[in-house]
């Protein structure tokens, strides 16, 4: 050998051999090293790893795949000693190991309980309506498919054929396509039917009814939007075969008076709720109602379509406290009603005791006196909602001189009516020092009440019983004539409110005459009242 070949073999340091891995050994990946950490043999538990976590559960797990399972026995088998020399000879070049995909586990949702996904199901079917949600999620999986299919979250529905307001001929056919759907329908998805809602159905309300009677005994409301067609029989026969029924909306839609009579007469003593549309044909339904017939009667709604009927609206008022003396809310809603007297001696009614909503408003003027209105509440101490827009007649003396002590929502505002028209008022604070307790919205838009009128009103939210802050919230003082100092001060005394509106107020400047809403900007308005030069009005 050489001298420098020597050398340099003298120099070199000894070459380290590293343990090769053996041969057909995968590389541990860390779903392997979780598991057997969190999860390992033997322990009760087992992992399911969702899109964004992984959860560690109680039970037995899924069973492993075959390959999982050999690559785990080889990792534990031990490595038999080699000489150094044997290992570098026979060191071959590994194989490449494909890396597990770390991905979302195609089967995590048939794992879920049945009973957990309906009760997530039902959460959000609670919150937005069986559709679409459901029919979506019927597509995921299996499990997802037995979920939605189950008829107890199918409790709400509304049928509306896809080509309405189109030609009558092309909605005719969508309506018998739908109708073909629900026969199947019915029966295997909606037999826990709860409420159901038409809408836009020309021919088919018979057919539809039909099925709803035959599958769907539980259901308790219906609402009939733009339909027609609806016979008498077609209700006799729902009232019949739902025995839970107790609430009926029929506005806008074309319904004979005679259906309704009859059904009410079938279902009158369960009925809680009504709504409906002033015609020609209300006439003999109110008579049913002031009949008798609906003893157990909550709400009842009568309002005017889209074109507004100019035929006043006799009602009498003590016939209505006697027909439905169990009444809660009661709407009359753009009407001209007319009360009718009850003679020349007025003898009171037994009166609405559990009256709690009164509602009399109108886009124009009408009728409504404070004799009328002591007439109806003259028995309703529990009153909290009093909506009398558009009722000018209405006075302030009136109105102190009602029962009900904790008024909460008092809407007093004449928005169809000329400022020229409007009548200069006084008393507004005998509103105030009566309810200012418990008002939470107050209107007083369009009222002429004068400046000193409206400050000595709204003074008295300043001083509560009790030393708490004022519960009023919104406030609506649109085109009177308060002043800057009367707006600062009612809202430095009421820390809650969270809407007003100040527009067309003439004695406020240019700068502030608009609605604020929410905290900040209330606040905003107070900072440029007190605090900003006032701009010129």
């Amino acid at each position: 050998m050489a001298p420098g070949v020597a050398r340099r073999a003298r120099r070199r340091p000894p070459r380290s051999v590293r343990s090769a891995r053996p041969v057909g050994v995968r590389a541990r990946s860390a779903e392997d090293w979780w598991w057997d950490r969190l999860a390992p043999s033997g322990s009760g538990y087992h992992l399911l790893q969702s899109d964004s976590m992984l959860l560690v559960l109680p039970g037995p797990g899924p069973a492993r795949t075959r390959v999982q399972r050999r690559a785990a026995r080889r990792t534990q088998r031990p490595v038999p000693p080699a000489s150094r020399a044997a290992a570098v000879k026979a060191r071959p070049r590994p194989a490449p190991v494909s890396e597990p995909q770390q991905g979302p586990d195609p089967g995590w949702g048939d794992r879920i309980p049945l009973e957990i996904l309906l009760q997530i199901f039902g959460l959000l079917v609670a919150s937005d309506g069986p559709m679409p949600f459901l029919g979506r999620a019927a597509r995921v999986c299996r499990r997802w498919h037995e979920a939605a299919s189950q008829p107890a979250l199918w409790h709400t529905v509304t049928l509306s054929p896809p080509l309405a307001g189109r030609l009558a001929k092309s909605g005719a056919k969508a309506e018998k396509k739908l109708l073909a759907s629900l026969e199947w329908l019915m029966p295997n998805r909606f037999s826990q039917l709860q409420r159901l809602t038409l809408i836009h159905w020309k021919s088919q309300v018979h057919p539809v009814l039909k099925l709803v009677s035959e599958s769907c005994p539980r259901l308790t409301f219906l609402k009939l939007s733009d339909c027609h067609g609806v016979t008498p029989d077609t209700l006799v026969m729902l009232a019949k075969a739902c025995p839970q029924l107790h609430s009926l909306d029929i506005q806008h839609s074309m319904v004979e008076s005679t259906a309704v009579v009859s059904f009410l007469e079938e279902a009158g003593p369960r009925m809680c709720k009504l709504w409906l549309t002033y015609s020609s044909q209300t006439t003999a339904i109110l008579g049913a109602l002031l009949g008798g017939c609906c003893p157990q009667l909550r709400v009842l709604e009568v309002s005017t379509g889209i074109n507004r009927n100019s035929t006043p609206l006799q009602l009498p008022v003590e016939a209505l406290q006697k027909g439905c003396p169990q009444l809660q809310v009661l709407r009359l809603l753009n009407l001209m009603w007319l009360p009718k007297p009850s003679g020349r001696v007025v003898t009171p009614g037994p009166g609405f005791p559990s009256l709690e909503e009164l509602c009399l408003a109108g886009s124009s003027c009408n009728f409504v006196s404070n004799e009328a209105l002591g007439r109806l509440l003259h028995d309703s101490p529990n009153l909290r909602l009093l909506d009398l827009r558009g009722c000018a007649r209405i006075t302030p003396g009136g109105l102190r001189d009602l029962p009900c002590q904790d008024l909460e929502q008092l809407h007093l505002g004449l928005y169809g009516t000329s400022d020229r028209l409007t009548l200069a008022k006084e008393g507004s604070h005998l509103l105030t020092q009566k309810w200012c307790h418990a008002l939470r919205e107050l209107d007083l838009s369009g009222q002429g009440f004068s400046e000193k009128d409206l400050e000595q009103a709204l003074a008295a939210f300043s001083v509560t019983p009790g030393a708490s802050h004022p519960a009023l919230c919104s406030l609506n003082l649109r085109g009177t004539r308060v002043t800057p100092s009367t707006v600062s001060s009612v809202i430095s005394s009421c820390p809650g409110l969270l809407y007003l509106n100040l527009q067309s107020c003439r004695c406020l400047p240019r700068g502030l005459k608009r609605a604020y809403r929410g905290q900040e900007e209330v606040q905003w308005c107070l900072e440029q009242l007190l605090t900003g030069p006032p701009p010129s009005s």
